[in-house]
Order: structure tokens, then sequence, then C-alpha cells
């Protein structure tokens, strides 16, 4: 992957993020963990869906923590997307990897969509590929686009 030669590109379109209650105020936090799937060492990534479906499936893995939460309906607007959907590679388990002591493969995928200067970037769901996320890199791409509902509503 070499950074000039990714292509970016402009997209406008809703997204649903779900977020713990305590975060409702500031729906387009980055997320506090220290890594996640394509963020590390201090760098700032925002994830969310491309529908209210693809937030339910990317959120299962963490609903053993006890917090309750809201999906919040946004809008993302920036010119400038990396677009990874389709690329397996992109949607591995990172988790084990990260936990072996190793960097997750991941983050070469983030980093170079970083260094090509995306706001976002575009990933298929790993468990329904047809499915799709998006993490973005400036959380002003986002805006609140309705009103939160609680995540057991969904």
């Amino acid at each position: 992957m070499t950074p000039g030669a990714l292509p970016l590109r402009h997209v406008s379109a809703p997204v649903w993020r779900i977020v713990a209650k305590t975060q409702i105020r500031t729906p387009a936090s980055p997320a506090l963990a220290p890594q996640g799937r394509f963020h590390h060492t201090g760098q700032i990534a925002t994830y969310a869906s491309l529908s209210a479906e693809g937030a339910r499936v990317a959120i299962r893995r963490y609903l053993n923590d006890g917090q309750a939460r809201m999906m919040v309906p946004m809008q993302l607007t920036a010119d400038r997307v990396a677009d990874f959907r389709g690329d397996p590679s992109a949607s591995i388990v990172w988790q084990d990897i990260c936990a072996a002591g190793d960097p997750s493969p991941t983050w070469t995928y983030s980093d170079a969509a970083r260094a090509a200067g995306a706001q976002a970037m575009l990933y298929s769901s790993r468990s329904r590929p047809e499915l799709s996320h998006v993490v973005v890199f400036q959380p002003d791409c986002l805006t609140p686009a309705g009103s939160p509902v609680a995540f057991d509503d969904c």
C-alpha cells in the first residue's frame, strides 16, 4: 500500500454509532480504548456503521461490560475517505494478535489511509461482509442526525 497511490473519495452518508449512555452528549467522541481495529499509540478513531444493523453486529463482542448504550444516527461528511470494503484482510479478528504482543495487521490499512490524508476509512464487517463500517480519523466529520434511541429498543 503506497499512501500516494491510495484513492480517496467524497462520502456524505448516514451512519449509526452505538455509544455508552454516559457519552450521549458527545456521540462523535473517539474510542476510549488505547488500541482498536484501526487505531493504536494515541491515534484518534471514532467507529460507526453504514446501517443500524451493521452497528448492532459490530457491538456484539463488547456487550458483556454491563454498560447501558444508545444508538445515535449521525451524518458522515468527508472529502477524503479510503475504501477497503471487500478486502477480508482489513476485517480479521485483531484482538488475539494484540493479546499475544504483536501489532494488529489491520493497522497497516488505517496507517496507510492516515498517511494519504484520509479523514475516514470504510471497511466490511468481518462476520457479515455485506455490511459496512467506518472509522473516522477526524470526528468533526460526524454530526448528529436524529434522536438517539436506547440500544435495547433497536
